[in-house]
């Protein structure tokens, strides 16, 4: 039924929810500062309010990574992770939650302990799905900023997104959207790598990838 264009619609997205980082920040330590959340749960739940009310109703509502502020193994990350989940539980039941893996969800190097765990809590940390003849991919883009300690996941990221391409060449869809927590570039496809972007070979060889498949940058 989704594989077919309907006509236009829409999604909520929203990025770095990130429970536990307004205090780190303001304290001057981000590695160890995340242990209290209370305006992020105020902002979540404005979000939520807020997306609750709208009429029509959007089609799914995607949040693009860094969930919360504790990065894998430090000591608030569970707690972060059961208020956000509380928060979040109160959205309209008609409203898929969307979910992307950022740097704080599963490392700035993640392992295949810390994806499998991100799995656990929050659903697979690449996929795809269909709405109205609108093809989305959600990628894990920390495996294309450090796999060093997991290539395997990378190379089955790599030949899972070939695939997914031809599907979406096969089906013919109306449009491409792709989630991802790193953005490619910031400002424009050759500017210099940073750790807000991926590096430059890794971008190129993605873009080329999407160029070929229909999908343009929208910065």
């Amino acid at each position: 039924d989704e594989y077919q264009w309907k006509g236009p619609f829409y999604f909520i997205q929203g990025a770095d929810p990130q429970f536990g980082l307004m205090k780190a920040w303001a304290v001057g330590d981000t590695n160890n500062g995340d242990d209290e959340w209370g305006e992020e749960i105020k902002l979540a739940e404005q979000a939520v309010q807020a997306v609750n009310k709208l009429s029509p109703k959007p089609k799914f509502f995607v949040l693009c990574g860094d969930l919360i502020h504790g990065m894998p193994g430090t000591q608030w990350r569970k707690n972060q992770e059961k208020d956000l989940k509380n928060v979040l539980k109160n959205t309209d039941q008609d409203i898929p939650l969307v979910f992307v893996s950022g740097n704080h969800d599963i490392g700035n190097t993640p392992t295949r302990e810390t994806i499998d765990n991100y799995c656990k809590n929050w659903g697979d940390d690449y996929f795809s799905f269909w709405v109205g003849g609108v093809f989305f991919l959600v990628l894990n883009s920390q495996l294309y900023f450090d796999s060093s300690k997991c290539p395997e996941l990378k190379q089955a990221q790599d030949v899972w997104l070939n695939e997914q391409l031809a599907v979406a060449e096969k089906h013919k869809c109306k449009h491409i959207i792709v989630f991802q927590h790193i953005p490619l570039f910031l400002q424009k496809p050759d500017e210099d790598h940073d750790y807000f972007n991926l590096e430059k070979s890794v971008r190129q060889e993605i873009m080329e990838k999407f160029h070929k498949a229909g999908i343009f940058s929208n910065f």
